[in-house]
């Protein structure tokens, strides 16, 4: 089983996210890798849908940047990421700006009236970890476990070497390009990276 873990800073002073993915293949081996590291159970495996927004034309896929609604547990946040870096190194960064929105169904809507549509729909299941510094998360998704390291560059790294993930195994794609690569790689036709599109009833 493949699994990738998530480290996410709640306060961004600088909005700028940055971060990596890797895999790893035993999901008990690493909550115990992460409590001798002192991390701390923050939250339960919760589900997470994720809908990413874009205008007439796909201008904000264009630009490489993305407009998403988030419903984790009973929060509901809107993000808006900018482009990657047009040089990038080892880590993924990119400026971040994300708030907390207390009606999800009415920004929807109100993202609806502005132009703006639906243009890919992503979900998961998300257990979240924290040390004094940061977060680790670990997702599961319709097409293998996947997470993230963000924070601190020197942290990240760190962090990884803790949990003995070499350079070689950072990843700096998103959840998106990952499911076009699966989908290339599956010949899938599923259109969403959402369990009922991936996992159809009756298929395994």
């Amino acid at each position: 089983m493949e699994v990738f873990i998530s480290y996410t800073e709640r306060v961004k002073p600088s909005n700028r996210e940055v971060e990596i993915k890797f895999r790893i293949d035993d999901l008990s081996s690493l909550s115990s890798k992460l409590q001798s590291e002192g991390f701390r159970l923050v939250t339960p495996s919760t589900h997470e849908m994720n809908i990413l927004y874009d205008a007439p034309g796909g201008k904000i896929r264009r630009q490489g940047a993305i407009l998403r609604l988030r419903e984790y547990g009973p929060k509901r946040t809107l993000t808006y990421k900018g482009k990657k870096a047009s040089r990038p190194g080892r880590h993924k960064s990119r400026r971040e700006m994300e708030t907390t929105v207390a009606n999800g169904e009415a920004m929807a809507n109100i993202l609806l009236a502005q132009g703006f549509r639906p243009s890919f729909c992503y979900e998961k299941n998300r257990t979240e970890w924290s040390d004094s510094t940061g977060h680790v998360v670990v997702d599961e998704t319709p097409i293998g476990n996947f997470g993230e390291i963000e924070g601190p560059p020197q942290w990240i790294d760190a962090v990884a070497q803790k949990l003995g993930i070499s350079l070689a195994q950072y990843i700096t794609a998103s959840y998106a390009e990952l499911f076009l690569d699966w989908k290339r790689r599956t010949k899938s036709k599923a259109e969403d990276m959402t369990f009922k599109a991936v996992r159809p009833r009756g298929r395994r």
